[in-house]
């Protein structure tokens, strides 16, 4: 079995000085793929370095994170921008809109999400969509931009039943399920019941948002088997199945070189 982790932040110091260990760990696992997005301009060589060690198993995207937005949002974005022809990315990420900690940049927020959206199309690359509090707005500004040009994942999907059926008219966009899908008070397990595995892509968002056992701890990479039994459960599939389809999904967005399905 080769699983994807589409959603992994192994680069930051929180891994400090276990990164190569944990890597190793993960691979002798059977991960074969961890894509990192960035955060904002403090994390980009962070996950250059980590990316360029492990060439053929680490792969970045670039973008700007809600929570990272302020009053020199213009200057950041224009220097994260400048990376994008330095080097192959595999994502525009993490993007999106977060109102839960702070709504005083939501105008920043969607002017931001809404540039990077255009770079996802212009660069025909997918984009990995954090979303707190702010579906309505997130997908305004999907339908603003290009719905149908647009591709991607709703990363840490927690939305309700309503919410995911407004994703699922989005033809070109998976939901990213990660350790919360483990928590006994999640309702995420009766929520996919409204949805096909299809629509799955599976995650870490490492080091947040560890399952169960491991909840309240660091999330690690090999952490992802627990969330991959627990969709096998719930859609009442082998391990091996679960982790062949979402691994379909997982290419179908990012176009990864040297991997297959």
């Amino acid at each position: 079995m080769k699983l994807i982790d589409t959603h992994c932040h192994i680069y930051l110091d929180d891994f400090d000085p276990e990164q190569d260990e944990l890597i190793v760990a993960a691979q002798k696992s059977g991960i074969d793929t961890l894509l990192l997005p960035n955060v904002d301009l403090s994390t980009v060589e962070r996950m250059h370095v980590l990316c360029d060690r492990y060439p053929d198993f680490a792969f970045p995207m670039m973008g700007l994170h809600p929570t990272s937005v302020d009053a020199n949002y213009s200057e950041n974005l224009r220097q994260i921008e400048a990376h994008i022809s330095k080097r192959p990315y595999y994502g525009i990420g993490e993007i999106g809109i977060d109102l839960y900690w702070d709504k005083t940049y939501l105008k920043e927020q969607k002017i931001v999400f809404e540039e990077q959206l255009r770079w996802s199309i212009e660069l025909d690359l997918p984009v990995a969509i954090h979303t707190r509090d702010a579906y309505p707005e997130v997908l305004d500004s999907i339908y603003k931009i290009d719905a149908e040009k647009l591709k991607g994942v709703f990363h840490s999907f927690t939305g309700t039943g309503e919410e995911l059926e407004e994703i699922k008219k989005l033809s070109n966009f998976k939901i990213g399920i990660n350790g919360v899908i483990t928590f006994k008070n999640s309702k995420l397990s009766e929520i996919l019941q409204q949805t096909s595995i299809n629509q799955i892509v599976l995650e870490t968002d490492a080091p947040y948002l560890a399952p169960v056992p491991y909840r309240g701890k660091r999330n690690e990479p090999v952490y992802i088997w627990r969330t991959a039994e627990k969709i096998a459960d719930i859609y009442k599939l082998t391990l091996e199945e679960t982790v062949y389809i979402t691994r379909k999904n997982a290419l179908k967005l990012f176009k990864i070189a040297n991997k297959t399905i």
